[in-house]
């Protein structure tokens, strides 16, 4: 319902190769830092936003959206639900073309704003797992 295919092949084909991973650390058990790899394996650069700024996957990282000193394409969000909406309006706010909700994290205001703002969005669905079947 928050993820046809048309603006998830847009979103990993055609928005542009700059994600901003909302949540990655370098924190090799969580989830973030496996899409990340996935990510940057199919030719995006991964951009690390979390509290601690840590450099992940040779990036550097930022403690928000909001310092990072360049465009970002795409806004992928892995935090709880809870906090989405606030990382979806940030999105908005950077000029981001995109934002990404990954497994899990739903907010359906949140959605209905950015959609409104007139970026793509996906909601409760994985880019790790999208773009291989989008490449075969």
């Amino acid at each position: 319902m928050y993820a046809d295919t048309e603006t998830i092949r847009r979103i990993l084909t055609g928005t542009g190769d700059t994600w901003a991973v909302v949540g990655l650390s370098d924190n090799r058990s969580r989830a973030a830092y496996g899409v990340a790899e996935v990510l940057q394996r199919f030719g995006k650069r991964v951009i690390p936003v979390h509290p601690k700024a840590e450099r992940v996957h040779g990036e550097d990282g930022y403690a928000s959206l909001a310092e990072i000193p360049f465009p970002v394409d795409v806004v992928d969000v892995f935090v709880n639900s809870g906090l989405a909406g606030a990382v979806a309006d940030e999105a908005v706010a950077i000029g981001a073309s995109a934002v990404w909700f990954q497994l899990g994290v739903i907010d359906e205001k949140a959605y209905e704003r950015t959609r409104a703002a007139g970026l793509d969005i996906v909601m409760d669905r994985c880019p790790a797992i999208e773009i291989p079947a989008l490449n075969g």
